[in-house]
């Protein structure tokens, strides 16, 4: 088993993680929510033992869809995004209000998978890429070099009475060698070069405002075997034109099919799928059964075949949903998840509920996690030059603020720290690299600050309302 305090993860070292380690790693980042933690790392852990089963039992497994309900800000999408990058999953977060029953304007449900399948490709690709990135290197130098030498080589011809074939190889080689050195030393990234580059023509007007994934996969896929790759002459820099045909090379070497193969795959077996926002889409029960909530309906009908099992058509290729996770999330005030369609209900079997963050929940999130806003900022004004230190009393007053302006305004949890902290680091983030300059290399943060910083907003109900 790897280690629990690792930091760094790819989805070999992640798969076989206990819930336990799973928890452990969450609580790195968020705060709190035990119950949902341990539902995605039951969900996940899951994962990994239908893959060890016979194939016969493994297709009969489905995935342990999850409800998250609580209201914004308390670590919902955070949890789910954390387990996707702690697995190496392929994840995408969606708001489900942004999807229209098929016949209206707008997205259908299916773009979804097309989206994760999109991101699964980007990410193979990038493994694949980091594989072949040495001999692209050394390629793309050889090819560099093509391009500085014939100049030199005519200087190396002329130079001699007598025209000796093999002399003229080495002193060639020589020279060759002398170049390479001072490319990889960076001493010639300033001359320029004509070079070929490749890129793909944009689609005919009609379809100017619509990407090829929005398009039907068939007809996108025609258009893309339709439209030629364009190539230009261009005179860059030495480093530009390195980026640019080092790009080139990888896309070469890489294999396409293999890594669409490999994406749909992972799509298929690890794939996570955040629904924000679903209780956007419940009609609710006091409904007239007109309007939007006919919309609303629809939605859930298109959508219950997607996480119930079927198999989207795309432009790279079939993607079977039947095991892709769906973590559906949604404050749920006007509505409950009784009020979704019974049989979306029941395609969601685990249901968690987030707890509102408490002001000692603000203090543990402004201290305890890896990525907390008190370390963001030390380490931003470290470029600077500033040494930031906060003061416990400090922490304790933004947190004490923090609790009472959702109390007293709208409740939007742990994002109302941020704007508290931007709002504290305003005029010290501006002046800054003066500050540096005049020799101020430490800054403490404390309690009288940051209420003389606030003092104004706070006692202004209107402007606090706006601004915090």
């Amino acid at each position: 088993m790897p280690p629990a305090n690792r930091t760094c993860y790819d989805a070999a070292a992640m798969e076989d993680l206990t819930p336990r380690q799973i928890v452990e790693q969450l609580d790195r980042y968020i705060v709190g929510q035990a119950d949902a933690k341990r539902a995605v790392a039951v969900a996940i852990r899951n994962r990994w033992r239908r893959q060890q089963l016979a194939p016969e039992i493994a297709r009969e497994v489905s995935p342990k869809n999850i409800v998250m309900i609580g209201p914004t800000g308390v670590g919902k999408t955070e949890i789910a995004r954390r387990i996707a990058s702690l697995t190496g999953a392929p994840f995408i977060k969606i708001e489900a209000s942004k999807f229209t029953e098929v016949g209206y304007h707008g997205r259908d449900v299916e773009s979804m998978i097309r989206d994760l399948l999109e991101h699964a490709i980007s990410m193979v690709r990038a493994e694949h890429a980091e594989k072949v990135t040495e001999s692209a290197e050394v390629a793309v130098e050889e090819q560099l070099l093509d391009l500085l030498l014939p100049g030199a080589t005519t200087q190396v011809v002329a130079a001699g009475e007598d025209y000796d074939p093999q002399e003229a190889a080495e002193k060639r080689e020589k020279m060759r060698d002398r170049m390479r050195q001072q490319l990889r030393e960076g001493l010639l990234d300033d001359r320029e070069v004509e070079i070929n580059t490749s890129s793909k023509a944009v689609p005919v007007a009609m379809f100017a405002n619509m990407g090829l994934d929005q398009m039907d996969p068939d007809m996108s896929k025609m258009f893309e075997n339709l439209i030629p790759d364009q190539t230009k002459q261009r005179r860059v820099k030495i480093a530009d034109a390195r980026r640019l045909l080092l790009a080139e090379e990888i896309d070469r070497q890489v294999d396409r099919d293999k890594i669409t193969a490999e994406a749909i795959e992972r799509t298929e077996q690890t794939g996570i799928v955040f629904l924000d926002e679903i209780d956007k889409i419940c009609a609710s029960s006091e409904g007239s059964g007109k309007g939007p909530d006919v919309s609303r309906q629809g939605v859930q009908r298109d959508l219950l075949p997607i996480v119930e099992g079927t198999t989207v058509t795309t432009r790279h290729g079939l993607v079977n949903t039947d095991h892709i996770l769906f973590i559906a999330a949604g404050a749920f005030h006007m509505a409950s998840v009784s009020d979704l369609m019974p049989e979306l209900q029941g395609r969601f079997p685990i249901r968690v509920e987030l707890s509102a963050l408490t002001r000692d929940d603000f203090v543990r999130i402004l201290t305890e996690p890896s990525n907390a806003l008190t370390a963001q900022h030390e380490a931003l004004l470290s470029t600077e030059g500033l040494r930031v230190k906060f003061e416990k009393d400090a922490i304790e007053a933004m947190a004490d603020l923090a609790a009472q302006v959702n109390a007293t305004h709208e409740n939007i949890g742990a994002r109302r720290l941020m704007t508290i902290m931007e709002r504290v680091f305003e005029d010290i983030s501006f002046d800054a690299p003066e500050m540096a300059l005049r020799g101020e290399k430490k800054l403490t943060i404390d309690a009288e600050l940051v209420n003389r910083r606030l003092a104004d907003v706070v006692a202004d109900e209107d402007l606090s309302r706006f601004v915090l």
